[in-house]
């Protein structure tokens, strides 16, 4: 009786070894299973949204996605101003502990950034990718809005309620906010990349994927001389 006990016994244990051995085998990009990379604090996103590694800006698409969304976005003529008011996309909006949405991205692009009490960044570096330049006043820095709030009016948001350009003006998680010198900030004003580029060559692959992701996640149109833009800007990516 006790030698059978034994012998299911360790039928039992070989039986959860194997069961244990075939998890451990388990392909991570099958439908339904853990994404490796999702567990454990260490991927956890910062605050307001991290970029990726190699990238600037969160939220950002790689080359061949962003030409697969260019092309899907729809081409229409620049829409009118009419009725257009900065403050019809309500910013910045409070992030909690006094902070608001530009002292989050100031943070999140900076390092080595302090605080004071209410939440105003003291001291910190920050490089700007439009030109390239290291600050280290944050006074000096301004929050772009990527698609600027005016082209955005005139490529669809006229016809937003006031809850979705408040999301449109305050966004995090997709590639839409960045912290830049003023300078380059007040050069490019409201113009789309077929009037403006970032002077730093260097940076007109982020510049176009990050464009391309803002105008595709809103349903915003571009025209032609935009669209041509952002295809000179994606061909200067590596891959």
């Amino acid at each position: 009786m006790g030698r059978h006990i034994r012998v299911r016994g360790a039928a039992v244990a070989a039986t959860l070894l194997l069961a244990v051995a075939v998890a451990g085998c388990s392909d991570p990009s099958a439908p339904g299973s853990p994404d490796p990379k999702a567990s454990g604090p260490r991927s956890a996103p910062p605050a307001g949204g991290g970029p990726a590694g190699g990238d600037v800006l969160p939220g950002m698409v790689g080359t061949a996605e962003a030409r697969t969304r260019l092309a899907a976005l729809k081409v229409a003529p620049v829409g009118t101003m009419a009725g257009y008011s900065r403050d019809k996309f309500a910013h910045w909006a409070q992030q909690g502990n006094k902070c608001d949405t530009r002292e989050v991205v100031l943070e999140r692009d900076g390092k080595d950034v302090t605080r004071d009490a209410e939440c105003r960044a003291v001291s910190g570096t920050w490089k700007s990718l439009y030109d390239g330049v290291v600050v280290t006043e944050a006074a000096k820095m301004d929050i772009d809005h990527m698609v600027p709030l005016a082209e955005g009016w005139r490529s669809g948001a006229a016809g937003w309620d006031a809850a979705r350009r408040k999301a449109f003006a305050n966004d995090m998680t997709h590639p839409q906010l960045l912290a830049v010198t003023a300078a380059s900030n007040r050069s490019k004003g409201d113009q789309s990349p077929d009037l403006w580029q970032p002077p730093d060559k260097s940076s007109w692959c982020q510049y176009g994927r990050a464009w391309t992701t803002v105008k595709s996640v809103y349903g915003l149109t571009v025209t032609e001389p935009e669209k041509k833009m952002l295809t000179t800007m994606l061909d200067t990516c590596s891959s």
